[in-house]
């Protein structure tokens, strides 16, 4: 991997674009989940990417499959038991929040814990554990892929 891209992304955000620092505490759940929707989305789509080269169709078929709420829900319920008490707090805040919007082609439970698990990820974004959001999104993905070959 280049190293500009692994060692320079995230400050070069803030940096290039002179933004300022933002305390993920002192956000809503619901904006912490906004963001954490498109890092998660990133992640996703950057593993699919680096696995090959295959028709765009595809790969977005692939990650719609991961970033859809059923299979965030089922995910953070898979990591819920490896989640630290602060982990743990903000992914309750996420999925109790009052939503304006509703889930489209989701339950409402799937929809909650899936905001939920979206707000852990912005979160720990913003908070600049970066190593700590990839290790559990790298742990759910392999889980529901093992998850899903037995379905």
């Amino acid at each position: 991997m280049e190293e500009s891209i692994k060692d320079n992304l995230t400050s070069d955000i803030w940096d290039v674009l002179g933004l300022k620092s933002v305390s993920p505490r002192q956000l809503s759940p619901l904006v912490l989940a906004y963001i954490g929707d498109s890092i998660f989305d990133l992640v996703v789509k950057t593993k699919i990417v680096t696995a090959g080269n295959t028709q765009v169709n595809k790969m977005n078929r692939a990650a719609s499959s991961i970033v859809k709420a059923e299979s965030q829900s089922k995910m953070i319920g898979y990591l819920e038991d490896k989640l630290t008490e602060e982990e743990g707090s903000v992914y309750k805040r996420g999925r109790n929040a009052k939503s304006y919007t509703s889930a489209k082609n989701a339950s409402i439970s799937d929809y909650r814990r899936a905001t939920g698990f979206e707000a852990l990820m912005g979160y720990l974004y913003l908070s600049g554990q970066y190593e700590r959001m990839c290790e559990l999104i790298k742990d759910a993905l392999d889980w529901l892929e093992n998850d899903n070959k037995q379905a």
